[in-house]
């Protein structure tokens, strides 16, 4: 970060960056969902459709190993551009096989499998990239942008599902396909700050090199005591978080009449918070040494709110949910733009990938785990155990090793 100019967030790359972000974000949130419900209408199978949606999580877990070391030994500008090219080619190539009629459920698993590696490969380079090119003391407004365009993304659900039920699933595939065009061919243009900052691609790269570097990602995750603190929490916080997602809508469904509707408005209050949290982010600057005792504040606050929501009725849960998305937009600012300005360049990619290879990892244990739990006892009780559990953490983790986080926390970004 050294010798580079204070200025204002909106550079010309920057601007790039989110432009491209977004339009590459919105469409693949569209055709996703689009696909997922033509696989329920072609294949009338939830084993299939459980299978697809496993298949496009488990690279998740996979890629972030396989890209953080590459990624901070080659260009990771040119790889975001070829990933989104890769993708467009990808969903034409799946609307053809649909529009052609040699198209197939094996064949739409492979694609789902491959869509899910890329998506991972490719939010290591972003989440790599990204704070390269954030002009210094910016780092609160640009994340709370990203947070944002991330949040409203959401929105593409419903307008997948109308356009799905009036033009069927090859507009909106080829509809995504245009936008990763698009959005590859801004990022084509951002500049080349990586040879700025002598991060060049090397011909003596070997595989031996390859293994050593995956190996100091984790070890660099360990060594930094702070990192390591805040990465354990948050893995733990992706464990209560994937057992309420899957416990939560049968929940609805099986509570209120129309109950997936009920569940929306509920949730979508949580997607108001976090807009409000990305705007006054933006708007305000938080002194670096309030980060960490808000963060911490923020953190438990929502789990408290979680743990308690479903024992009240449908406006005060919806209250719950918005104060849900307020705090944690507000935590999960304070933690990505800390950690980002933390990590060195040379490491972020290694970095990132260890990172959401825990997050994902954490993710799926609760998934699993959280269906088993509620059947055993009532969902009431299942969210209880799990977010006053993550309570329990934040204190041991995060309190307890204060010390250490605040070193990460509370910093200018």
């Amino acid at each position: 970060m050294k010798g580079r100019k204070k200025s204002g967030l909106w550079t010309k790359d920057f601007s790039i960056i989110t432009v491209g972000s977004m339009v590459s974000m919105f469409g693949n949130q569209m055709a996703i969902f689009a696909v997922s419900l033509f696989a329920l209408d072609y294949s009338n199978n939830t084993f299939l459709y459980g299978t697809m949606v496993f298949l496009y999580t488990l690279p998740q877990i996979l890629m972030p190993f396989v890209a953080g070391p590459l990624l901070d030994w080659f260009s990771r500008r040119r790889t975001i551009y070829m990933l989104d090219f890769l993708s467009a080619v990808l969903f034409v190539v799946l609307a053809l096989s649909i529009w052609m009629g040699w198209f197939s459920m094996p064949f739409l698993l492979g694609v789902v499998f491959v869509i899910g590696a890329i998506n991972s490969f490719y939010m290591v380079a972003f989440n790599s990239f990204y704070p390269m090119l954030i002009p210094e003391g910016n780092y609160e407004k640009a994340y709370s942008v990203s947070s944002t365009i991330d949040m409203v993304s959401y929105t593409m659900v419903p307008l997948a599902t109308a356009l799905y039920k009036l033009f069927w699933i090859l507009p909106i595939l080829l509809l995504n396909a245009g936008s990763f065009v698009i959005a590859a061919i801004f990022e084509t243009r951002i500049s080349d700050v990586e040879s700025a900052l002598e991060i060049r691609e090397k011909p003596s790269y070997s595989f031996r090199k390859y293994i050593e570097d995956s190996k100091e990602g984790f070890r660099y995750t360990f060594r930094e005591k702070g990192l390591f603190l805040i990465t354990l929490y948050f893995m733990l916080n992706a464990v209560a978080g994937g057992a309420s997602y899957v416990v939560t809508l049968p929940w609805f469904r099986n509570t209120y009449v129309n109950g997936e509707v009920a569940f929306m408005t509920v949730w979508g209050f949580m997607i108001v918070g976090r807009i409000v949290a990305a705007f006054i982010n933006y708007k305000w600057r938080l002194k670096k040494e309030w980060k960490y005792r808000i963060s911490v504040i923020c953190l438990i606050a929502a789990s408290l709110f979680e743990a308690f929501y479903l024992l009240t009725g449908l406006w005060i849960m919806r209250l719950s949910c918005f104060f849900i998305g307020l705090s944690l937009g507000i935590a999960y600012n304070i933690r990505t733009s800390t950690t980002q300005a933390y990590v060195p360049n040379d490491m972020k990619g290694r970095y990132n990938g260890v990172y959401l290879i825990s997050n994902t990892t954490g993710l799926l244990i609760g998934q699993i785990t959280g269906g088993a739990v509620a059947i055993a006892v009532s969902t009431e009780k299942t969210l209880m155990i799990y977010l006053l559990s993550l309570v329990a953490a934040a204190v041991v983790i995060l309190i307890g090793g204060r010390k250490y986080v605040k070193q990460v926390f509370n910093r200018e970004t």
